[in-house]
């Protein structure tokens, strides 16, 4: 049989498996394994299957993940989640939509803190949606900000989903980090500016709260310096130059655990929890990395990138328009599948081509976790959506979808700014090598 047919069948009994409710690591590790087994010999496929779990595990730059995840689960334990929210609001809770300006500057910095898009919402699911239906807000504005804010943590760094995309793609965990600082700011201004245009259309959906004094927002500033203190020691410690990635994850969690013990939070229950939550999701990582590699070198064996590459470029289409196409299947993807498994799925395609028509692998990265993050919110789907209507029951997934929409509308703008204007996301990594 043809490689090229074992492949596109290989592709299809992956999603059978994925719909069969078979984990997506295992599936893509059977799939490659058997592809491969069938295109090259079993006895090099089994020995494929082993030499990659062994060099995942020894790969020194995946250590950050667990590292970065659990500084995420000790600073919620501390309470760094609720101190990051009350700093924010301090200094614009007094406008209308105040406190909506305030969960989105709030996500901005746990993102950098937890690196996890679903864990942000879900963590201000439980600390501003209270908040922000008890003071009058609208259910649409209140959930619409915290799914749609819970997609900065995939995207500020350090993020979980850049580092990932970096080491599969063999590109430096800096530049990438460097990459998405000026998106991320980006992504930040259009959130506040949809939410100032929601409640300019409709006073009533954001009421303004009560204005704070210099000396209260002094004073929950310095209440506020742990979160303060690690966003900064982590953050400036890898653009400084001070740390390696490792070695700023190493210094965020032990930081956040002295913070929590300190605090007298980190309970031999909320120690356990920690711990064992992020071996879980350590463990989901790696099976989804594991198997995504096994999976490359099946669908590299059979030429399949090289074939999509040579047929793309005989359409002589527009580089444009195959990126639109890219990006639409990725909304589409990013909607069903959690952020990694749609970016490790398809990598071994999409970056041969990518760097075909001579764009850059690190501009590829950002926009790759920008689109993959906009499906997050996406109708019909959207994980964020999901994550946040389990928190509050209560509220109807249509009226999240609804609130959803003008940071949808902002995205979109964004991701085609980006993509129009590369040097948006080159031009801080040019600057600072």
């Amino acid at each position: 049989m043809d490689p090229i047919t074992i492949a596109i069948l290989g592709i299809v009994a992956m999603f059978v498996l994925i719909v069969l409710r078979v984990p997506i690591g295992i599936a893509m590790a059977v799939v490659g394994v058997a592809g491969y087994g069938i295109l090259s010999g079993f006895a090099p496929a089994l020995t494929i299957l082993g030499t990659e779990a062994s060099s995942a595990m020894a790969n020194v730059d995946l250590a950050v993940i667990p590292l970065f995840l659990l500084m995420g689960n000790f600073a919620t334990s501390a309470g760094l989640s609720s101190d990051i929210y009350n700093l924010a609001y301090a200094f614009v809770g007094h406008r209308r939509g105040g406190l909506a300006l305030s969960t989105i500057g709030g996500c901005g910095f746990f993102g950098a803190i937890c690196g996890s898009s679903t864990a942000t919402a879900a963590t201000f699911g439980r600390i501003a949606l209270p908040e922000m239906l008890s003071r009058g807000y609208s259910r649409r504005l209140a959930t619409g900000c915290i799914a749609a804010g819970g997609t900065l943590g995939s995207l500020v760094p350090p993020s979980v989903i850049i580092v990932i995309y970096a080491v599969a793609a063999e590109e430096f965990i800096i530049e990438l980090f460097k990459a998405a600082v000026i998106p991320a700011i980006l992504q930040i201004i259009l959130y506040f500016v949809a939410i100032m245009v929601t409640v300019r259309l409709d006073p009533s959906a954001g009421p303004a709260g009560p204005r704070m004094s210099w000396l209260e927002r002094f004073r929950i500033l310095i209440k506020s310096w742990g979160a303060v203190l690690i966003l900064v020691g982590v953050i400036g410690g890898i653009y400084g130059g001070v740390f390696t990635v490792t070695e700023a994850a190493a210094f965020g969690a032990s930081a956040t655990f002295i913070f929590a013990l300190g605090r007298r939070r980190l309970t031999k229950e909320a120690f356990w929890e920690a711990l064992t939550g992020t071996a879980v999701t350590t463990a989901f990582i790696y099976v989804i990395i594991i198997g995504a590699n096994v999976f490359t070198y099946f669908i590299a064996l059979s030429r399949m990138p090289d074939t999509m590459v040579t047929a793309i470029s005989g359409l002589h289409a527009s580089k444009f328009v195959i990126l639109a196409i890219l990006l639409l299947l990725y909304l589409i993807l990013g909607s069903i599948f959690d952020s990694v498994s749609a970016m490790l799925i398809t990598l071994p395609f999409v970056l041969p081509l990518i760097t075909q028509l001579g764009y850059s692998p690190v501009w590829w990265g950002i926009i790759n976790v920008v689109v993959i993050e906009i499906g997050m919110i996406t109708p019909p789907i959207g994980l964020n959506v999901f994550v946040l209507q389990g928190v509050a029951p209560d509220i109807p997934l249509k009226s999240i979808f609804r609130g959803i929409m003008p940071f949808f509308y902002v995205d979109v703008f964004r991701l085609v700014a980006l993509t129009v204007f590369p040097w948006l996301t080159l031009w801080l990594p040019s600057v600072l090598r």
